[in-house]
C-alpha cells in the first residue's frame, strides 16, 4: 500500500509517479534526487528542478530527496560552489537530512564498473584525438565510422586504461569508450566516452585521480547506487536515456526510471551558466550575487522570498515541450508576496526642498501611520513633521500639463498622513533649475480632509528634512532589452542585448527616520516607488543602502489573458 498526499496541482512526471505507486513499482518508494554539478551558482531555472524534485519527496509519505553533487570535473569546479548550492537549497525552504552525496564519493564503483565493461568486450581505449572522435562520429544523416582502436582486446583495454588511472599518458592522449553501436541513429549511442585524463587537483579528493568519468557514465550508476526511484532530468536529456538504460543493463544494475521535463527559459533573461560567468569575469555585472542576475543568490539579495520563487515555480507547473515564461509572471508572484508583508514607508528617491512657511519653526509634530494596510496586526508607528520637508523632484511641475494632478504653483496637494499644502513660490539657482519651493499648509487638514469639503487630487509622499535618513538606493531593471536575448539574431552576441539602464544608483536618497533601523531580510514599500530591502552586503549603519526589488506596476493582466 502507498499513501501520497499531493496537492490539487498535478502534472505528468506527478501522474507517472502514482502510476509506479500504483503498481508497487519501487515498493511504494519515492526517491529523488537534485545532482547539480558544483561549477558555479544555482540560477531560477535550478530552483524549478529542486522544487520539483523536493517537492515529490516532500508531497509522498516516506519521501526522500538527496542532494547530489557531481563532481567529476575539476577544472571547473570548486568548494566556493557547493557552499553556495547547499545554503540555495536551504533557503528555499528545503531539507536533504543525511542524504547529501558527491559523484565523487563512487570514483571506486565507477571504475571498478568501467573495469567490468572491459572485460565484457563494451568498452575500449581510443587514442583518437577530441577532433577526430567528432569527425568518426558522424551526423543526424549519416553514420559513424569506427575507431581504428575499437577491436583492441581485453587485455590491452586493461593494460591501457590501468596506465591511464597511474598518469603514464597525458591529458587528451586516451580516452575509455562504451562499445555499443556506431552505425546508431542515436548519437549518443555511438561509442560515447565515458572516461578521459585530467591532470588536476580535485576539490574532494585532491590528486588521488588523473582520470574522471563522464556525466552519462556516473550519473546513472550513482542514481543506481543510492536506490533513486525516479531520475528526474531536463528535456535535453532524453536522447541520453537509452545510453542511461544500456549501462545499468550491461552492468545488471538496479534500475531507476528516468523522466524528462522542459526546462525554464525565461523573457529577457540567459540561464547558461556559462554566459551567466562571461558576464561576471568580463566585469558587466559584480559576481553571481548581483542582484541583476537570475541566480538564486542575486534573487534573494535583490530581496524576493523563498515563497514567492516556490510559488512561481508551482504555478509554471511541469511541461515535456519547451516554452519561454515571461519574466513578468516571476515579478507578479514577488510583488503578490511582499504586499502581504512589507511595511510601508516614506522614501524619497531624487529629492527636492519644501520649506512650509506658516508652520512653526522649530516643532516636531509626530503623526500616526498604518504599517501594512494588509496585515492589521502590523500596527502604526510616529513620523516627524517639521517646517522643511523633501518631496520627489517630479512630484512637482512649474507648468503642468491638463493631467498633472501633483504639486505645482499655487495648487493644493495632500501630504500622506499629514496636512494640504499649497505651492506659493518656487526659488531657481543661476542656472534656471529649481533648488527649493516655499508653501504654506492648512492646519484644519490634518485629518486627511478639509472642513469645507475642498477636494484634492493629488497625494504626495515625503519625509521631514531634520529626521531625514541619507542612503544610497539601487534601483535596478532587467539584465537585457530583448525578451530571448539567447537567439542568435544576425550574428549578435548575446552581452549586445544587455541593458545599459539595468543599474541605476541614487546616492542622496531621504528616507523616513524609522528606517535607520532597517534589517537585512526585511521587506519594505517605499510609498508610490517599489518594493526594497537593505543590501545584504553594501549596506552599513553609517552609510545604509537599499535594494529595489521590483516596482509598483503589476502587469500580471497581460499575462493572465495571454494565459487563457
Amino acid at each position: 500500500m502507498f499513501e501520497n498526499s499531493q496537492s490539487q496541482s498535478s502534472d505528468f512526471v506527478r501522474d507517472i509517479i502514482l502510476e509506479h505507486l500504483k503498481a508497487d513499482k519501487y515498493g511504494g518508494r519515492v526517491h529523488t534526487r537534485f545532482p547539480p554539478e558544483p561549477n558555479g551558482y544555482l540560477h531560477i531555472g535550478h530552483a524549478k528542478s529542486i522544487c520539483l524534485n523536493f517537492g515529490i519527496a516532500n508531497e509522498n509519505n516516506g519521501g526522500l530527496c538527496n542532494l547530489r553533487f557531481d563532481d567529476t570535473n575539476p577544472t571547473k569546479e570548486e568548494a566556493e560552489y557547493v557552499k553556495s548550492i547547499e545554503e540555495d537549497v536551504k533557503w528555499l525552504g528545503f531539507d536533504w537530512h543525511d542524504k547529501l552525496h558527491y559523484a565523487s564519493d563512487y570514483f571506486e564503483h565507477l571504475f571498478k564498473y568501467a573495469l567490468e565493461l572491459i572485460k565484457k568486450g563494451k568498452a575500449y581505449v581510443c587514442d583518437l584525438t577530441p577532433d577526430q572522435i567528432r569527425e568518426h562520429r558522424g551526423t543526424l544523416t549519416e553514420p559513424g565510422t569506427d575507431s581504428p582502436y575499437r577491436n583492441r582486446s581485453i587485455d590491452e583495454n586493461i593494460h591501457l586504461f590501468k596506465k591511464m588511472y597511474d598518469g603514464e599518458f597525458e591529458d587528451g592522449s586516451h580516452v575509455l569508450r562504451a562499445k555499443i553501436d556506431m552505425t546508431s541513429g542515436n548519437l549518443n549511442m555511438r561509442d560515447p566516452v565515458i572516461y578521459r585524463i585530467l591532470h588536476s587537483s580535485h576539490h574532494r579528493t585532491g590528486d588521488k585521480w588523473c582520470i574522471y568519468p563522464m556525466y552519462d557514465f556516473t550519473h546513472c550508476i550513482s542514481d543506481s547506487i543510492e536506490r533513486i526511484t525516479h531520475s528526474i532530468c531536463t528535456l535535453e536529456f532524453e536522447d541520453h536515456r537509452p545510453l542511461y538504460d544500456w549501462f545499468l543493463n550491461e552492468l545488471n544494475l538496479y534500475h531507476p526510471q528516468q523522466i524528462e521535463f522542459a526546462r525554464l527559459n525565461l523573457s529577457y533573461t540567459v540561464l547558461s551558466k556559462r554566459k551567466l560567468l562571461e558576464l561576471i569575469q568580463k566585469k558587466y555585472v559584480f559576481g553571481w550575487d548581483d542582484p541583476r542576475m537570475p541566480t538564486i543568490s542575486g534573487l534573494r539579495r535583490r530581496g524576493c522570498s523563498a515563497e514567492s520563487i516556490r510559488n512561481f515555480c508551482d504555478r509554471i507547473g511541469v511541461a515535456k515541450r519547451d516554452s519561454m515564461v515571461d519574466i513578468s509572471l516571476l515579478e507578479y508572484f514577488i510583488r503578490e508576496d511582499l504586499n502581504k508583508r512589507a511595511q510601508r514607508v516614506m522614501a524619497v528617491l531624487r529629492p527636492l526642498k519644501i520649506i512650509i512657511d506658516n508652520y512653526p519653526e522649530d516643532t516636531v509634530e509626530m503623526l500616526e501611520a498604518i504599517n501594512n494596510p494588509e496585515d492589521q496586526e502590523s500596527g502604526t508607528r510616529e513620523i516627524p513633521f517639521t517646517r522643511t520637508i523633501y518631496i520627489e523632484r517630479e512630484d512637482f511641475m512649474e507648468d503642468p500639463p491638463k493631467k498633472f494632478f501633483r504639486l505645482s504653483p499655487d495648487r493644493e496637494v495632500r501630504l500622506k498622513h499629514a496636512y494640504f499644502i499649497k505651492c506659493v513660490d518656487v526659488i531657481k539657482n543661476n542656472a534656471g533649475e529649481i533648488t527649493e519651493l516655499h508653501c504654506t499648509y492648512d492646519p484644519k487638514t490634518r485629518s486627511g480632509t478639509s472642513q469645507d469639503g475642498r477636494k484634492v487630487k493629488g497625494t504626495l509622499h515625503w519625509v521631514s528634512a531634520e529626521h531625514a535618513l541619507q542612503s544610497e538606493t539601487r534601483l535596478y531593471d532587467h539584465l537585457f532589452t530583448t525578451e530571448d536575448p539567447n537567439e542568435n539574431k544576425e550574428g549578435s552576441d548575446f552581452k549586445s542585448f544587455l541593458n545599459p539602464d539595468s543599474l541605476e544608483i541614487l546616492t542622496s536618497c531621504m528616507l523616513e527616520p524609522s528606517l535607520v533601523n532597517a534589517k537585512t531580510g526585511i521587506p519594505y514599500q517605499f510609498l508610490r516607488q517599489g518594493y526594497f530591502c537593505i543590501d545584504s552586503k553594501d549596506s552599513t549603519k553609517e552609510k545604509p543602502v537599499f535594494n529595489r526589488t521590483v516596482s509598483l506596476r503589476d502587469t500580471w493582466g497581460k499575462i493572465s489573458k495571454a494565459m487563457k
